[in-house]
């Protein structure tokens, strides 16, 4: 975790970064995968192949760590993943299974598992996920335990929910902050309803974050009980974050990876003027994509 001072500046208060895009895979998604696999391995030895959905980068952190343990993966992923994300998968050795969309694939990968008798891993949906994505902010609250906030990039709420369950057990009270895409504000429309609803995703830089919640998701009620505020980032804010990164930081981000600077850059979220905490989450972007940006 390093201290920004182009953010500090801009909010004016200490802001820290937590660099999980230098992670192994590009993004913070290899704990929850090494976390949920190490655990079936040990509770279910005899399991040889394991099924997942993906927008890109759970399903590399999940080629990772089952390379690690001896597991076949298979991945549902969305024709529309960046080519970064496609070849990473591919590098890591996953089998791939194509999908018009995000959500098709996850419905495709799920209707896999009940067929195969392959167990399916959610990217966010899976208690052994959320708990090893919280570990993220874990380490934010015992590197730095002055934190007030913490900002988090928001898509099927794993690690918000992961996040927010670690951050009850801190010896002060930290606000916690969703930054949703605004081209999939999932949680923003669910939380307005009271229940998981689904909505019409549109194209959006944060393609890590797009796609509806899977039916009866457990982070839905998480995000709703133990977060203080979700927040809907703009696609030109996620660029203005991007850019700023990279020239400010010398940190190559993708849309999702960026979205917390976002909603810190765009403001409104209720600070107290204390230290706050953004996760810096994924690097896997297209070299097209990126060109285009700066």
């Amino acid at each position: 975790m390093v201290r920004s001072a182009w953010l500090s500046e801009r909010a004016q208060r200490d802001v820290w970064l937590k660099l999980e895009s230098v992670q192994p895979g590009g993004s913070f998604k290899i704990r929850g995968a090494l976390n949920a696999l190490s655990v079936l391995r040990a509770e279910q030895p005899a399991v040889t192949t394991i099924v997942t959905a993906s927008a890109g980068n759970h399903g590399a952190a999940m080629a990772i760590a089952a390379s690690q343990l001896g597991l076949r993966l298979r991945v549902h992923l969305s024709t529309a993943a960046p080519d970064a994300k496609r070849g990473a998968l591919l590098a890591y050795g996953a089998e791939l299974v194509n999908a018009p969309g995000y959500d098709e694939a996850e419905t495709g990968a799920r209707a896999d598992a009940a067929q195969s008798g392959a167990p399916y891993i959610s990217p966010y949906n899976h208690p052994d996920v959320i708990a090893g994505a919280g570990t993220v902010a874990l380490e934010m609250l015992e590197d730095e335990p002055s934190l007030t906030a913490i900002v988090v990039p928001l898509g099927g709420g794993g690690l918000l929910a992961g996040a927010a369950l670690a951050a009850r057990g801190h010896t002060r009270t930290v606000r916690m902050i969703g930054a949703e895409a605004e081209g999939s504000p999932v949680f923003t429309t669910a939380l307005a309803a009271g229940a998981i609803t689904p909505i019409v995703v549109t194209d959006t830089l944060a393609d890590g974050l797009a796609g509806n919640l899977e039916p009866g998701s457990q982070t839905f009620a998480l995000v709703r009980d133990h977060v203080d505020a979700v927040a809907v980032v703009a696609e030109s804010s996620l660029e203005t974050a991007m850019r700023g990164l990279l020239y400010r930081e010398r940190l190559v981000t993708e849309g999702a990876g960026a979205a917390a600077v976002a909603a810190l850059l765009q403001g409104g979220l209720g600070l107290d003027g204390g230290p706050v905490g953004v996760m810096i989450t994924g690097r896997n972007i297209d070299a097209s994509t990126l060109r285009r940006i700066l």
